[in-house]
C-alpha cells in the first residue's frame, strides 16, 4: 500500500516537473538510506546521472518562469513527463517486489502504466491551466505560478517518499484544483462563444 501511495505521489509531482522527483529519490538513494533502489533502477543514484538531471532541472526551471515560452515547454514536457512518472512509480513500487509482493513481482508493466497516467494527468491540467494564468496577468503571474509547481512537486516528492500516508491528501486537492480549474476554463469559453 505505501509502495503504491509514494508511487502516485512521485509520479503526479513528475506531472508537474519531470526531474525533480528523479533527483529526490536519485539523491536520497545516495546518500541516505531512505530509498533503496533496485538494480535495474540504480542509474537514478549515479553521480554523472544526478548531474545531468540536475541540469536538465536547471534548464527546465529557467525555461519555465518565461511567459509563451513555457507552452513550447509544456509541449516537449508532454513527452518527459509521463515517461519521468513511469519511472520514479516503477522505481518506487519495486519496493513492494523486494518486499516478496507475488502480485507485483508478476505484474510490473503496471507501474509504469500507473506512473505514466497519472504524471501525463497532472501535466495536462497543469499545460491546460498556464494559458489561463497567462492570459489572466499578461504573463506576469507565469514566474510565480512555476515557483509554486516547482516547490510543490519537491514537498510532495519528498512526502512521498517520507510520508506516504499524505500522499493521498495531496491527491484530494490536486483533483478539487483540477475540477475548479476546468471549470473555470468551461466558463471563459462559454462566455467567448456568447459574445461572438
Amino acid at each position: 500500500m505505501f509502495a503504491t501511495l509514494t508511487g502516485l505521489g512521485l509520479s503526479a509531482s513528475a506531472g508537474l516537473n519531470a526531474y525533480i522527483p528523479i533527483l529526490v529519490v536519485g539523491l536520497l538513494a545516495r546518500f541516505t538510506d531512505a530509498v533503496t533502489l533496485p538494480h535495474q533502477f540504480a542509474w537514478m543514484s549515479n553521480g554523472w546521472a544526478l548531474l545531468a538531471v540536475a541540469a536538465l532541472l536547471a534548464v527546465e526551471v529557467v525555461l519555465d518562469k518565461v511567459a509563451v515560452v513555457d507552452h513550447v515547454n509544456d509541449a516537449i514536457q508532454t513527452f518527459v513527463r509521463p515517461a519521468a512518472g513511469g519511472a520514479v512509480f516503477a522505481a518506487s513500487d519495486a519496493a513492494a517486489r523486494i518486499d516478496h509482493s507475488a502480485w507485483m513481482a508478476g505484474h510490473p508493466w503496471v507501474g509504469w502504466v500507473l506512473g505514466i497516467v497519472v504524471a501525463l494527468c497532472v501535466h495536462l491540467t497543469k499545460a491546460g491551466a498556464r494559458p489561463v494564468v497567462n492570459a489572466g496577468t499578461v504573463g506576469l503571474g507565469t514566474p510565480f505560478v512555476s515557483a509554486a509547481e516547482d516547490a510543490m512537486s519537491l514537498t510532495v516528492s519528498l512526502i512521498a517518499v517520507l510520508i506516504p500516508a499524505l500522499v493521498i491528501l495531496f491527491l484530494i486537492v490536486f483533483v478539487l484544483i483540477g475540477w475548479r480549474l476546468i471549470r473555470r476554463i468551461r466558463k471563459r469559453r462559454l462566455r467567448r462563444s456568447e459574445a461572438v
